[in-house]
């Protein structure tokens, strides 16, 4: 990646540039100086203490990241919504994890998306900036070098990565639209499943109903937090569990996972610093529950 040093920037030492103006870690810095990076001013390797000038093109190149246990390239199908050379957003589908862990070491996004580098010579490697579950589909933001991760990753904590899903529930919710303020906690005796408890910690969920049948309710999901099963484990409190979601009370006959889409990403990029929103329609095994 690199900048033409505007006038506004001419005077500054190349380190406070980088630091200040473009948001670069320490950590990030001396893997680039120490680790097989290169920073360059009109392509040449310069110090960090380089003057810059108006007119000066400066460039970064970060050496080839080393990839986890798990991480291995796999000619898994991945669906991309879009990409440049900072990031990628996929559109997930159900049924694949994110990322490889000790229970899943293979079959995975971030194989899929490793298999994608390799292919088209990309030297980085899966930096995931919103994971979703195995089950649930829609969109993913990846960040492609430690750079924009740590820009996005900061981003996501200020709250600047928003998320809207749809989710279809058993049943209808009244009133149609209303925000759930209910605390989440780990459930005793499980590792896994979650549940509304008073010590827990704070969880905000909005919800807007559009669309019912005499069965289900399709909902637009928007998070003000993000608690681990926040969605399921709110509306199964309220008496409405997500379709196909057994782990929380919902019934899997008409869908063999849980009902929820990501589809509305909206987030900061790290490089423009313009405001990107992009979607993903229904998946069609949620749009067959409405139409039955």
């Amino acid at each position: 990646m690199e900048w033409i040093i505007q006038k506004e920037s001419e005077g500054l030492f190349l380190r406070d540039f980088l630091r200040n103006e473009q948001g670069f870690s320490r950590r990030i810095l001396k893997s680039l100086i120490y680790d097989g990076g290169k920073i360059l001013v009109n392509e040449k390797i310069v110090r960090l203490s380089y003057i810059l000038k108006a007119g000066d093109i400066v460039a970064v190149e970060f050496a080839e990241e080393l990839k986890g246990t798990y991480m291995q390239a796999e000619e898994i199908p991945i669906d991309i919504v879009y990409e440049d050379d900072s990031l990628v957003v996929i559109n997930k589908q159900a049924g694949i994890a994110t990322i490889p862990s000790h229970h899943h070491q293979g079959g995975t996004i971030a194989n899929g998306v490793l298999w994608h580098y390799q292919k088209y010579n990309i030297p980085y490697t899966v930096h995931v900036v919103t994971r979703l579950d195995r089950d649930t589909s829609g969109l993913l933001l990846i960040a492609k070098h430690r750079y924009s991760h740590s820009l996005l990753s900061a981003s996501q904590q200020q709250g600047k990565v928003k998320r809207k899903y749809y989710a279809i529930i058993e049943g209808t919710i009244n009133p149609k639209q209303g925000i759930i303020d209910a605390n989440i906690g780990r459930k005793e005796d499980s590792i896994i499943e979650r549940m509304v408890r008073e010590d827990g910690q704070r969880a905000i969920t909005h919800y807007e109903m559009l669309k019912e049948t005499s069965s289900y309710s399709l909902l637009a999901v928007q998070l003000e937090t993000g608690r681990t099963h926040q969605i399921r484990v709110h509306f199964s409190h309220l008496g409405h569990p997500l379709v196909g979601d057994d782990l929380y009370c919902g019934k899997k006959d008409v869908i063999q996972r849980h009902a929820l889409h990501c589809y509305s990403l909206t987030f900061e990029h790290p490089k423009t610093k313009e405001e990107m929103t992009l979607h993903a329609p229904l998946p069609e095994d949620m749009k067959k529950i409405l139409s039955d």
